[in-house]
């Protein structure tokens, strides 16, 4: 017998029937004499419809702590029903929320870090014979406040609860039967692995590809949780997220991803001294604002321009701030565009293979893009362009790096393939 995690997003629920299937799976691992936690996310299109109707009731940002109080209802409308799902089909079930579950979070609404997991009710309901059902994406202060954990927090729920009980297996099921060395909906040839390794699958999450939360594959490498990827639809093998991966022969970038979430903003004419960049990011950061990419351009007349990128959300905030500080900083203006998408490339043998930056770049130039601001690493490089051209430059990238295959990508269940 084994303990076995189990993570179902929200298409894998996202109506009675996927409810009714989902409990299936469920209940032919528990009868094959394994013992099962699930965690669910909330049904479908639940989340954007609750954050839609906040928005009929307050004008402008909501209270954060109303607005988890809110969000939290979409996941425990999910357990309720597998629940009673599972019941029906003559097995033992019990859902918990966030906060019964032993979650307990940093005092952030909206975006908290889980701090520690007290699992002893989910123990006992598993050694009483039952499926235990938790929702995901949310915790408890230990002053008692209700939390989220932020997009994507369910799979961080679902690893980190697996390190805690420590599972043998913890299994992200979703609407693809894998991770894919690109999003499979624009390229319907995209090639699946077969595994892929921490660095680079965290690599690919905090570039904007939606399959894995960046948080979770971390908790998955610092507590080494034996990861798999795989499809509520079918019972295709998955991939496995490891810790080392066999590179396929002649495959150097092993995914491409995208990011639309990005805005850039520019800061003009900065009198050339020290302290000055510190002074600007000191200030983003003060209000939890995150900037990614970073260029400066050389000096002129005593001045300097620089650039850096920040998420939509926080783009007229990051200006209201730099506004405060004009007088500080001494800046000429204040530009920003968005519109933009940040399109990368992953691949741990990148470092040693010469030749991959220039396929990007030439891939790039031949559609007669710009390209605004470029950023690398060992193992990734990213290029923020325009984002009318997105899925030409992703195809063209795709097939530019050797990873078209003969076989089309499955997405969604029979009635959704496409």
């Amino acid at each position: 017998m084994s303990l076995i995690v189990m993570k179902f997003g929200g298409s894998s629920v996202g109506d009675a029937e996927r409810m009714k299937r989902v409990a299936k799976r469920i209940v032919e691992r528990k009868q094959a004499g394994h013992s099962c936690v699930v965690v669910v996310s909330a049904m479908g299109d639940t989340t954007d419809e609750l954050i839609d109707l906040s928005k009929q009731i307050y004008d402008g940002a909501p209270p954060a702590r109303e607005m988890d109080m809110l969000l939290t209802t979409g996941e425990q409308v999910s357990v309720a029903l597998l629940s009673m799902a599972i019941h029906s089909l003559g097995e033992q079930a019990v859902s918990y929320t966030g906060w019964q579950s032993g979650i307990f979070t940093e005092p952030v609404h909206g975006k908290a870090r889980i701090t520690d997991i007290q699992p002893h009710r989910v123990l006992n309901a598993i050694e009483q014979g039952n499926v235990v059902i938790v929702a995901g994406f949310q915790g408890m202060t230990e002053a008692g406040e209700i939390t989220t954990l932020g997009r994507g927090g369910s799979d961080t729920t679902a690893v980190a609860l697996a390190a805690a009980i420590k599972a043998d297996l913890c299994e992200i099921y979703t609407d693809v039967d894998g991770i894919y060395s690109t999003d499979p909906r624009i390229v319907k040839v995209a090639r699946k692995l077969s595994e892929i390794s921490y660095d680079e699958m965290l690599e690919l999450a905090n570039l904007g590809a939606a399959v894995l939360h960046p948080r979770a594959v971390e908790y998955a490498k610092n507590y080494n949780v034996t990861l798999v990827v795989r499809s509520s639809f079918n019972y295709n093998e998955g991939t496995n997220v490891k810790e080392e991966a066999v590179m396929e022969q002649g495959i150097v970038v092993r995914g491409i991803a995208y990011d639309k979430n990005v805005a850039r903003i520019s800061i003009l004419g900065v009198p050339e001294k020290p302290g000055q960049l510190a002074k600007v990011f000191l200030a983003l950061a003060e209000v939890q604002i995150d900037v990614d990419i970073i260029v400066q351009s050389g000096v002129i007349n005593g001045s300097a321009d620089f650039s850096f990128t920040t998420t939509l959300a926080d783009r007229e905030k990051a200006l209201d701030v730099i506004e405060q500080i004009r007088s500080e900083v001494g800046y000429r203006e204040v530009t920003s565009e968005v519109n933009l998408v940040k399109v990368s490339i992953v691949g741990a043998g990148m470092v040693s293979s010469p030749g991959v930056a220039a396929t990007m770049f030439k891939v790039i130039s031949d559609l007669g893009i710009t390209i605004s601001l470029v950023s690398t690493s060992e193992i990734k490089m990213s290029c923020v362009i325009d984002n009318a051209q997105l899925t030409d430059v992703i195809r063209a990238l795709h097939t530019a790096y050797g990873l078209d295959t003969s076989v089309q990508a499955f997405v969604g269940g029979p009635e959704d393939r496409r």
